[in-house]
């Protein structure tokens, strides 16, 4: 019994120090590539291309506003923009959207709706039924909540006019409401680290870029030959992206250009859209994990980092079978060798970005960093709900794709109530039971003197169980 723990410990210890070291090759790529800038090319007004807008919602009557007013501001030659407002909802959103849509048109935009009655192949199947009336060379999509700056075709178009292979190019998310409250205050250091740090490495150095869904441009004629927008995984973007680098075509991430958002200030929203991409980027993972391996157009660093990426959210499942398998080598006062020390070394690697990101983005850089131990709480509390999405994606075949509410909130207000309300989930239930075994493990550990393990359980402890209480809150306020 203690021979089969210590395995499956040792072995969950050896995985996450495995993306530990992921982030050390993260940073002495970054570091390497650091100072490469991608100046905007000057391109003639005439010389410009013609270009799609599309604006995917469903059900975004607190924000549809914003974004419809944010698109038709845009600084484009007006007879060479096109702007599609992709609208699969249900509510009263096609109507405000309508009004706003039939103004702008009176005034000279080239904007319309395309509502459909069914929301076939979710969010994918709206961008690629929209692609039929599409008469742009290149197709800019933005999510509900995102805001681009007036200039944003300006600075990002150009890039495309000397590089027929250049496919799509990735702005970097900005953050309307960072300043909101403890939750979105990770969230942002979370996104600066991915996007400052992961993104930059991976476009510069070639480790399969990917788009992020959202405050980019598809070059259409890549978007077609990778294959166009698929609705077999919840990840539509990285499966997009994925093709269109086998394909060999090149992408750019501009870290300069930035689009700001609104990041979520529900937890049980916050939560959804973590499992979500969770489960979608492990459909990835199980759809191209054969054809990355077997790209010999790309060397086989770029195909391991793709598929350590891609299997990124399975650090989850190893925090899970390291707390299970605690608490019995805790009773049976197993200790655990010494040697292991070496793979928490890796380990400092994911802090080390988080604030090298928060270095290079932000003058304030040092009064951001306190919310570190807040995100680790964060991160370590949702262990059950990603952990779940996981074994969804392996063992189920269909996957609804849940969408992130968006509560129209800007700045550092007070946060508004819960729009659109998500329905109990029964992971809460189980949150509450994994920090009360980490506070029993918590106990165990005392007991024997064991005090190694006495900050992994106690991080599972608060997280887990702040976790559940925030989203019990919710629920309760919503009723």
């Amino acid at each position: 019994m203690i021979t089969f723990l210590k395995c499956i410990y040792i072995f969950s210890v050896a995985g996450l120090s495995l993306f530990g070291t992921l982030g050390l090759l993260t940073l002495w790529l970054y570091w390497h590539h650091r100072h490469e800038t991608f100046p905007t090319p000057e391109v003639p007004t005439e010389g410009l291309p013609s270009v799609t807008v599309q604006l995917p919602i469903y059900n975004e009557r607190y924000v549809v506003k914003g974004l419809i007013e944010t698109a038709v501001a845009l600084q484009y030659p007006h007879h060479k923009l096109q702007i599609q407002v992709i609208d699969d909802s249900t509510d009263d959103t096609t109507q405000i959207a309508a009004k706003l849509i039939e103004y702008h048109r009176r005034q000279g935009a080239n904007i319309s709706l395309i509502h459909r009655t069914k929301r076939h192949g979710y969010k994918a199947g709206a961008l690629a039924n929209a692609l039929n009336t599409a008469t742009g060379e290149f197709v800019a999509i933005f999510d509900a909540d995102f805001q681009p700056q007036s200039d944003f075709l300006l600075q990002t178009i150009p890039h495309f006019d000397n590089n027929p292979r250049l496919g799509a190019i990735q702005a970097r998310w900005g953050h309307l409401n960072a300043q909101s409250s403890f939750l979105t205050r990770a969230q942002a250091i979370a996104l600066d680290k991915h996007f400052a740090m992961e993104q930059t490495v991976r476009h510069r150095a070639n480790l399969f870029p990917k788009f992020n869904g959202t405050a980019g441009i598809w070059r259409l004629a890549c978007l077609e030959d990778a294959g166009g927008w698929l609705d077999d995984t919840v990840c539509e973007d990285l499966c997009l992206s994925t093709r269109a680098v086998i394909k060999q075509w090149e992408f750019r991430f501009l870290n300069d250009v930035e689009v700001p958002a609104e990041l979520p200030t529900s937890i049980l929203a916050y939560k959804t859209q973590q499992a979500r991409w969770a489960k979608g980027s492990t459909q990835c993972l199980l759809k191209y994990g054969r054809p990355i391996l077997n790209d010999k157009n790309h060397t086989l660093t770029a195909r391991l980092y793709a598929l350590l990426s891609m299997a990124g959210y399975t650090t989850h499942i190893f925090l899970l079978i390291m707390l299970l398998a605690q608490i019995p080598m805790l009773y049976l006062d197993y200790r655990l060798p010494p040697q292991l020390i070496f793979f928490s070394i890796a380990g400092i690697g994911q802090p080390l970005l988080f604030m090298l990101s928060q270095q290079a983005l932000h003058t304030d850089w040092h009064k951001r960093l306190p919310y570190l131990p807040i995100l680790l709480l964060i991160a370590v509390g949702m262990t059950l709900s990603n952990a779940r999405a996981i074994l969804q994606a392996i063992f189920n075949k269909n996957h609804a794709f849940i969408r992130t509410p968006k509560a129209g909130v800007n700045g550092s207000g007070p946060v508004k109530p819960i729009p659109y309300q998500l329905p109990f989930d029964p992971v809460i239930i189980g949150e509450i039971i994994l920090s009360l075994y980490a506070g029993i493990g918590l106990i165990l550990a005392i007991w024997r003197g064991n005090f190694g393990p006495i900050f992994f359980l106690l991080s599972i402890f608060i997280g887990s169980g702040y976790i559940a209480f925030l989203g019990l809150q919710e629920l309760k306020h919503a009723q």
